[in-house]
């Protein structure tokens, strides 16, 4: 099959919406970890923290869910204070731990302000999952296999590489080219 109709597979999977969907963990994820999630999240909102749901967790809100042992959030500069002497440390009250589960909280690092417009303080009490072009992002940068793959299994389900191209165009081209070769794994794949 050529590149354009394996271009179009992807494009025409109809499980795939686009959006998030956090219930599709349900029965993958250990309840440990989702409820910790949500108890993290919670946490953040009170403490009027910008914040969204990164690493496995929103993948599998993609549509690849897969067991984690921990809970991974983008996090805005509030999430941290500034000390004499240029120490950062993290704020008062942040979640580090829920019961016996790691919250991991990322920041957004100078050159990637393009982060900031992917988090938010929810209104209510959703979770707030980063749109997958963040989460595509934020896995090109880590060396780690694992999230290579879940990249490939992203574009699987019918993430759509055209508009991931867009955002690394704009945001990060350094990172196209690891990108398009994952795109090239994913067609091989399906």
């Amino acid at each position: 099959m050529g590149f354009l109709m394996r271009h179009i597979s992807f494009a025409r999977n109809p499980g795939f919406t686009g959006a998030p969907d956090l219930s599709a963990l349900d029965g993958v994820v250990a309840s440990e970890i989702l409820n910790a999630m949500s108890e993290a999240s919670s946490r953040l909102s009170r403490l009027n923290i910008r914040h969204g749901l990164i690493g496995g967790l929103a993948v599998g809100a993609y549509g690849v869910p897969r067991a984690t042992k921990d809970v991974d959030f983008l996090v805005g500069d509030e999430a941290f204070v500034q000390h004499a002497g240029g120490v950062i440390s993290i704020a008062p009250g942040v979640p580090i731990q829920v019961g016996r589960v790691a919250v991991d909280t990322l920041s957004i690092f100078v050159g990637e302000e393009h982060l900031g417009a992917s988090i938010s303080v929810p209104k209510n009490e959703s979770v707030p999952v980063v749109p997958v072009s963040t989460l595509i992002y934020l896995k090109l940068k880590s060396p780690r296999a694992k999230d290579s793959s879940d990249i490939v299994e992203l574009l699987k389900v019918g993430v759509s590489p055209q508009y991931v191209r867009n955002y690394l165009k704009k945001n990060a081209p350094v990172l196209y080219a690891k990108f398009e070769r994952l795109v090239v794994i994913a067609e091989e794949e399906s």
